[in-house]
């Protein structure tokens, strides 16, 4: 079964198409991470499969039907506009969220007592949101999301502003939650840790899809030209008119090389001791920077 399916979906706002002919497909039980630079249509396209703004064009379903509202209280959603009633203490606001997703008030209140301990907020359950740190209230806003165990839990840069402590708890927690079944999506520019988490990634650039897959498949697609090198003499690599010096670090440079990787070595023992040979597999990153070019160099400064 597919958690979301999508095809041929568009969306424009005037002469400009946030989402061109997107056609996705999101397996069940699966951690699903949509890459991109700002306003490359990731948001937009969330929000269309909650059904919180419609495509122009095109088939959204969603756990197997297509009349799927925002408010299902099979889907949980976190936006990228965090929003909590400051008035409200942190564990009846949580009990509130619950209710809204169909839980009795006894069940919300032992669930959020339950994901305040396991988030470590379990002090604070009875203080107001307006007393929080920035970084609690997004933890809380989170248990807001996933306080009734949905079917498919969607995240919208839910790692945004966490310092390292706080982000691995967060991680762990959302591990634990397609562990017990729950499909996750989740938008991030934090190349680093869709790596880490996804089973499948997603790129959306200008609108229009460019990546799609695992990991290992799309680095197959995009690092068969790559090369990893150490030698005795490096300078004879700026000698080479058919070969791109990508970066150099360390002792190590890396290199696009369009031929066979035994024709490099060849040529290049010929020249000088090779003392590293490895074929490279880009990172994430660098695959995002190659696709999105400056665009993508912005938002890896600002993210």
């Amino acid at each position: 079964m597919n958690a979301v399916l999508l095809e041929g979906v568009t969306k424009t706002y005037g002469s400009h198409h946030a989402v061109n002919d997107l056609s996705l497909t999101v397996p069940a039980g699966s951690v699903y991470g949509f890459i991109g630079p700002n306003g490359s249509g990731k948001t937009t396209t969330l929000r269309m499969i909650l059904h919180i703004i419609h495509p122009d064009s095109g088939v959204i379903e969603v756990l197997g039907t297509r009349g799927t509202r925002a408010a299902s209280d099979r889907v949980g959603y976190l936006p990228e506009e965090r929003g909590l009633y400051r008035k409200l203490t942190v564990r009846r606001q949580l009990a509130y969220y619950g209710t809204l997703k169909g839980m009795n008030l006894r069940d919300a209140t032992k669930a959020a007592t339950n994901w305040l301990d396991r988030l470590g907020l379990s002090g604070w359950a009875d203080k107001k949101i307006e007393a929080l740190s920035k970084g609690m209230g997004q933890k809380v806003q989170f248990i807001s999301s996933v306080i009734a165990r949905p079917e498919l839990v969607i995240l919208d840069e839910p790692f945004s502003g966490l310092d390292p402590v706080n982000l691995e708890v967060v991680r762990e927690a959302i591990v634990e939650l397609n562990q017990a079944g729950s499909t996750v999506i989740f938008s991030t520019h934090d190349m680093a840790m869709a790596e880490r988490m996804c089973d499948f990634i997603f790129m959306i650039f200008r609108g229009r899809k460019v990546l799609n897959g695992t990991l290992s498949s799309i680095q197959a697609e995009y690092g068969s030209d790559l090369y990893r090198l150490r030698l005795s003499d490096m300078q004879v690599l700026h000698s080479m008119t058919d070969l791109e010096i990508i970066n150099e670090s360390n002792g190590l440079m890396d290199v696009r090389f369009s031929g066979e990787s035994q024709e490099l070595l060849e040529r290049i023992s010929g020249l000088t001791q090779v003392k590293h040979f490895e074929e490279k597999r880009p990172s994430l990153h660098e695959i995002f920077l190659n696709i999105a070019g400056p665009e993508a160099r912005e938002v890896s400064q600002n993210a």
